[in-house]
Protein backbone atom coordinates (compact mmCIF):
# COMPACT_ATOMS: atom_id res chain seq x y z
CA UNK A 1 0.00 0.00 0.00
CA UNK A 2 1.39 3.37 -1.00
CA UNK A 3 1.72 6.20 1.49
CA UNK A 4 -0.78 8.41 -0.38
CA UNK A 5 -3.39 5.64 -0.04
CA UNK A 6 -3.22 5.55 3.76
CA UNK A 7 -5.53 7.40 6.11
CA UNK A 8 -3.62 8.85 9.05
CA UNK A 9 -5.83 11.78 10.09
CA UNK A 10 -7.66 10.89 13.31
CA UNK A 11 -10.57 13.23 12.53
CA UNK A 12 -11.17 11.64 9.12
CA UNK A 13 -10.83 8.19 10.69
CA UNK A 14 -13.58 9.09 13.16
CA UNK A 15 -15.71 10.66 10.42
CA UNK A 16 -15.66 7.42 8.39
CA UNK A 17 -16.58 5.31 11.41
CA UNK A 18 -19.42 7.61 12.53
CA UNK A 19 -20.90 8.49 9.13
CA UNK A 20 -19.98 5.54 6.95
CA UNK A 21 -21.72 2.27 6.27
CA UNK A 22 -20.16 -0.98 7.33
CA UNK A 23 -20.00 -4.68 6.63
CA UNK A 24 -18.50 -7.27 8.98
CA UNK A 25 -17.66 -10.87 9.67
CA UNK A 26 -15.79 -12.69 12.45
CA UNK A 27 -12.37 -11.36 11.34
CA UNK A 28 -12.95 -7.80 10.09
CA UNK A 29 -15.28 -4.84 10.24
CA UNK A 30 -14.99 -2.66 7.13
CA UNK A 31 -16.36 0.89 7.25
CA UNK A 32 -16.67 2.74 3.97
CA UNK A 33 -17.68 6.18 2.79
CA UNK A 34 -17.70 7.90 -0.60
CA UNK A 35 -14.60 10.08 -0.95
CA UNK A 36 -14.27 13.57 -2.38
CA UNK A 37 -11.69 12.81 -5.07
CA UNK A 38 -12.18 9.75 -7.22
CA UNK A 39 -8.50 9.45 -8.09
CA UNK A 40 -7.43 7.15 -5.25
CA UNK A 41 -8.96 4.75 -2.79
CA UNK A 42 -7.75 5.37 0.76
CA UNK A 43 -7.35 2.79 3.52
CA UNK A 44 -7.01 2.88 7.28
CA UNK A 45 -6.29 -0.11 9.50
CA UNK A 46 -7.28 -0.23 13.18
CA UNK A 47 -6.68 -2.85 15.85
CA UNK A 48 -7.44 -2.81 19.58
CA UNK A 49 -4.67 -3.13 22.15
CA UNK A 50 -6.44 -6.01 23.89
CA UNK A 51 -5.97 -8.29 20.87
CA UNK A 52 -2.34 -8.91 21.75
CA UNK A 53 1.09 -7.47 22.31
CA UNK A 54 2.67 -5.12 19.77
CA UNK A 55 4.35 -7.96 17.88
CA UNK A 56 1.01 -9.69 17.28
CA UNK A 57 -0.80 -6.47 16.35
CA UNK A 58 1.93 -5.42 13.90
CA UNK A 59 1.94 -8.86 12.26
CA UNK A 60 -1.83 -8.73 11.79
CA UNK A 61 -1.64 -5.22 10.32
CA UNK A 62 1.17 -6.24 7.98
CA UNK A 63 -0.76 -9.29 6.77
CA UNK A 64 -3.92 -7.19 6.35
CA UNK A 65 -2.00 -4.65 4.22
CA UNK A 66 -0.79 -7.55 2.07
CA UNK A 67 -4.35 -8.85 1.66
CA UNK A 68 -5.50 -5.34 0.67
CA UNK A 69 -2.70 -5.07 -1.88
CA UNK A 70 -3.60 -8.46 -3.40
CA UNK A 71 -7.31 -7.59 -3.63
CA UNK A 72 -7.13 -3.95 -4.73
CA UNK A 73 -9.22 -4.64 -7.81
CA UNK A 74 -12.18 -5.54 -5.56
CA UNK A 75 -12.18 -2.16 -3.77
CA UNK A 76 -14.32 0.50 -5.42
CA UNK A 77 -12.34 3.54 -6.57
CA UNK A 78 -14.62 6.23 -5.22
CA UNK A 79 -14.61 5.03 -1.58
CA UNK A 80 -12.41 5.30 1.49
CA UNK A 81 -12.18 2.30 3.81
CA UNK A 82 -11.38 1.71 7.48
CA UNK A 83 -10.59 -1.93 8.17
CA UNK A 84 -10.90 -2.89 11.82
CA UNK A 85 -9.24 -6.13 12.85
CA UNK A 86 -11.25 -8.30 15.23
CA UNK A 87 -10.13 -10.84 17.82
CA UNK A 88 -10.99 -13.83 15.58
CA UNK A 89 -8.18 -12.93 13.18
CA UNK A 90 -5.47 -13.76 15.71
CA UNK A 91 -5.66 -17.50 14.95
CA UNK A 92 -6.71 -17.26 11.29
CA UNK A 93 -4.55 -18.32 8.36
CA UNK A 94 -3.61 -16.00 5.51
CA UNK A 95 -6.09 -17.77 3.22
CA UNK A 96 -8.87 -17.19 5.76
CA UNK A 97 -7.94 -13.49 5.91
CA UNK A 98 -8.08 -13.29 2.14
CA UNK A 99 -11.46 -15.03 1.92
CA UNK A 100 -12.83 -12.82 4.68
CA UNK A 101 -11.91 -9.59 2.87
CA UNK A 102 -13.26 -10.92 -0.44
CA UNK A 103 -16.59 -11.86 1.16
CA UNK A 104 -16.97 -8.49 2.86
CA UNK A 105 -16.15 -6.59 -0.33
CA UNK A 106 -18.66 -8.59 -2.35
CA UNK A 107 -21.27 -7.75 0.29
CA UNK A 108 -20.38 -4.06 0.07
CA UNK A 109 -20.66 -4.18 -3.74
CA UNK A 110 -24.12 -5.75 -3.49
CA UNK A 111 -25.24 -3.14 -0.92
CA UNK A 112 -24.13 -0.26 -3.13
CA UNK A 113 -25.87 -1.61 -6.22
CA UNK A 114 -29.25 -1.49 -4.46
Amino acid sequence: MKRYEMIKDKNYFSYIIKNGKYNKDKNYVVYYVKNANNEYTHFGIAIKNKIGKAVVRNRLKRQTRSVIENNKKLFQKSYDYIIMIREGLKDASYEAMNMSIETILKGIELNEKK
